[in-house]
């Protein structure tokens, strides 16, 4: 009887718990679903940072750079002492008498050798080759930083792509809701017999191409959003929204601090001055081949006829010296035609890097000026969007008294479309504007 009670409560008991978690399996799936159906919320810094993870483009570029340190790290390397350990076994023919060898070169029938070797070699060849090392890592982290300002355009000019659309979008719905508005205003009045049947169908033709409108500017928000997706995010995602505003308040920087910033860290111009430097390096190295240079070693270990430290009670440890001063004589021209190679490189990259001056002070002035310009635009076009949306109220106003056309009331609708459309798209020439300065100045001014 006990036993029987308590497989009843073993029952329900376990039927209880297998309730409960039947109950909490959909609410954790609700919760997880949740979750991914939250958008991120992008602020342009993040898109950045992210565009700057999964461009192949700018990577390529980073990784140049650190190819280009390390290469510095094995210049150094090969300017100061090495260490080496090495080991071998040499047998050679005997002539058969008192251990002695035909090969004068050869100690014994049987060498063991077993020491350590520190290397040296002084020239002016691996200091030389050194700087240009050092100057070549220079100029690609200056390329590297071109790449990441230039990054920077393209992620701007997509990310205020989507929050234009966004807008777009918005604004044709609008357009869309004045129109059926207006047509059923122009019904109203026609059961009236205020106006002509002729009214109610321009204002349904009217309705119709709002509604085309609206439906290309979701189209053209979607292809937006997936340009910037693929541009920020290592796989496919379109579930996001973004944080700033595209109208939030950006100043232009005045011209002199833009001239300031430019002139103290212009990667383009760091690159073509750091590859000049460079150059003359490789050309001082090559000219050193004329000279000559000098190699140290210094061995210690065994160099005996037995694998062994000691022979015979005697001591095989032991250590040697040797200095070889290499004097090049002829070589049939290679060193004079490795430097007039260097020397052409070094011409070359003097030409860039005046080029990239130049090319500096005249992008400064041209991109400042399509920033204010762009600046001075984007007021006019706020402006004349309020203006068209206060005429398209007064002019439907003046419909309803009968005092204006139904061509009047169409046309102010497409204007206030119009105005409201290249507004946006001032908005986002701005930006790209601002954006464009960042590649001279390395300052991005954001909201």
């Amino acid at each position: 009887m006990m036993a029987s009670t308590l497989n009843r409560v073993r029952v329900r008991l376990c039927g209880g718990l297998l309730a409960g978690l039947v109950l909490a399996l959909p609410l954790t799936a609700q919760q997880n679903s949740a979750q991914k159906d939250t958008p991120l919320r992008l602020t342009l810094q993040e898109a950045l940072a992210r565009a700057r993870q999964n461009s192949v483009a700018f990577q390529a570029a980073a990784t140049e750079a650190g190819i280009s340190r390390e290469d510095k790290k094995q210049a150094l390397s090969a300017v100061l002492p090495s260490v080496t350990y090495n080991n071998s076994a040499i047998y050679s023919e005997g002539t058969g008498r008192d251990n002695a060898v035909k090969f004068i070169a050869n100690n014994a029938v049987h060498e063991y050798i077993s020491q350590g070797n520190v290397h040296e070699t002084i020239g002016l060849a691996g200091i030389a080759d050194l700087r240009r090392t050092g100057a070549a890592a220079a100029a690609a982290k200056a390329r590297a930083d071109v790449a990441s300002r230039g990054l920077v355009v393209t992620v701007v000019q997509s990310y205020f792509a989507v929050a234009a659309a966004q807008q777009k979008v918005e604004s044709s719905q609008r357009a869309a809701e004045e129109g059926e508005r207006f047509l059923k205003l122009t019904q109203q009045l026609e059961s009236g017999g205020e106006v002509a049947h002729a009214d109610v169908i321009k204002a349904e033709l009217q309705v119709n191409e709002r509604r085309r409108q609206a439906q290309e500017a979701k189209l053209a928000l979607l292809n937006t959003r997936l340009n910037l997706a693929v541009l920020i995010f290592p796989t496919f995602n379109d579930n996001f929204e973004l944080a700033d505003d595209l109208h939030a308040p950006a100043a232009l920087p005045a011209l002199t601090e833009v001239q300031q910033r430019a002139a103290q860290d212009n990667p383009d111009i760091r690159a073509a001055l750091e590859a000049e430097k460079a150059a003359g390096h490789e050309v001082t190295a090559e000219r050193a081949g004329y000279l000559p240079s000098l190699s140290l070693d210094y061995f210690y270990g065994i160099d005996a006829a037995r694998f062994a430290t000691r022979t015979d009670g005697v001591s095989n440890l032991g250590n040697s010296a040797v200095a070889t001063l290499n004097i090049p004589i002829w070589n049939w021209g290679a060193t004079q035609s490795r430097v007039k190679q260097a020397e052409l490189r070094r011409d070359q990259a003097k030409r860039e890097s005046s080029l990239a001056q130049r090319k500096l002070l005249a992008e400064l002035q041209s991109l400042y000026a399509e920033a204010e310009t762009a600046s001075n635009a984007l007021s006019s076009l706020e402006r004349s969007a309020e203006l068209a949306k206060e005429s398209l109220r007064l002019t439907t106003l003046r419909y309803k008294d009968g005092e204006a056309t139904v061509l009047e009331v169409v046309d102010a609708q497409t204007t206030a479309a119009t105005a409201d459309a290249a507004y946006q798209d001032g908005a986002v020439r701005y930006r790209v504007a601002l954006a464009n300065l960042e590649t001279l100045t390395g300052a991005l001014t954001t909201p």
